[in-house]
């Protein structure tokens, strides 16, 4: 049994940056802004625009707001950005996602 030599912490902020990069895997999906005010708390504190984190304990909630192009199978990609971003926030941090919620607020129509 490994002993512990102290605690682990992982900003809320470095979460949401990890999140945003699994994002860039899903070529048919791209992150929403937040709105004025979710703007102005990334600036202050960091973090990625469109992505809110709650982590408790070593539990992890992600929010995500997005864009979809248009002409994508919304269930199928929003699936696949959920499993990419579980993946990679479990992997590189060690905490336990218990939920991608993934809001799609905008069809891209931009070729």
């Amino acid at each position: 049994m490994a002993e512990r030599l102290g605690e682990i912490r992982v900003a809320d902020q470095v979460i949401a940056i990890i999140a945003a990069v699994a994002v860039e895997d899903v070529l048919e999906i791209s992150v929403r802004s937040g709105g004025l005010y979710q703007d102005l708390a990334k600036k202050l504190n960091g973090g990625a625009k469109g992505i809110t984190v709650a982590v408790t304990e070593d539990r992890v909630i992600i929010d995500m707001r997005v864009s979809v192009r248009y002409g994508s199978q919304i269930h199928h990609v929003c699936h696949t950005l959920q499993e990419k971003v579980k993946e990679a926030v479990e992997s590189l941090t060690g905490l336990f996602v218990d939920a991608v919620n993934v809001h799609v607020e905008s069809v891209d129509i931009s070729k």
